[in-house]
This record gives structure tokens, C-alpha cells and sequence, in this order.
């Protein structure tokens, strides 16, 4: 079992940013995988960035590159969205999850979500 706990969401007006945390706990293999992903009202949810635990490779979604950077701490299990120049259709709940092995940009591959923290971005 991994646990998967975010922080970091918020009110922020378009253009500014935020960051957000996932912190990782429990039985995390030594090669995997963490993404952020996110879903606004009415849509399914989305992949927005991930990063391999090992060797540090990232991949992002063409809709927030150059914006976001994706991150992690090995020491402190956890993994981080900085987010820049946000835009209003950047407002979603964004989850963080987990998987062995590679990155990979399909959710149902993943098998540990969290909890979910909701970001807005006011026009």
C-alpha cells in the first residue's frame, strides 16, 4: 500500500502561480513512477506531468510545458507541480498518483491516487 497526501492548492489570479506537494508513504518500490494529473468540472480527468523516481526523467502535457515543473525530493518521498503563468483553464482538482515501473500518461495505469486538492484560477 502507498498513501499519497497533497497540499498546496488555492485561489490564484490568472498569471501568477502555485505549488503543489505530494508526499509518498508506504511500501514505494525503488523504480516508479509519480504523475500529476487533473480534473475540471465536466471533464475527465486529465494527465498533466510525471516523473521517474530513479533517474529523475520527466514528461509533460503539451498544454502546460513551459508553464509547469514537475520535481521531486528523494529524501522526503515527495514530488512537486510548480505552476507558473496560470491561466483560467488551468482550474481543476489535481491529484497526484503512483505507479510501478515507467511514466505513462494513462490514469487507469496508476495505481495509488490522492486525495485530490482543488486550484483555481480567477480571470
Amino acid at each position: 500500500q502507498v498513501q499519497l497526501v497533497e497540499s498546496g492548492g488555492g485561489l490564484v489570479q490568472a498569471g501568477g502561480s502555485l505549488r503543489l506537494s505530494c508526499a509518498a508513504s508506504g511500501r514505494t518500490t525503488s523504480n516508479y513512477a509519480m504523475g500529476w494529473f487533473r480534473q475540471g468540472p465536466g471533464k475527465e480527468r486529465e494527465f498533466v506531468a510525471a516523473i521517474s523516481w530513479r533517474r529523475g526523467n520527466t514528461y509533460y502535457a503539451d498544454s502546460v510545458k513551459g508553464r509547469f515543473t514537475i520535481s521531486r525530493d528523494n529524501a522526503k518521498n515527495t514530488v512537486y507541480l510548480q505552476m507558473n503563468s496560470l491561466k483560467p483553464e488551468d482550474t481543476a482538482v489535481y491529484y497526484c498518483a503512483f505507479r510501478p515501473g515507467t511514466i505513462v500518461v494513462v490514469p487507469l495505469e496508476y495505481e495509488y491516487w490522492g486525495q485530490g486538492t482543488q486550484v483555481t484560477v480567477s480571470s
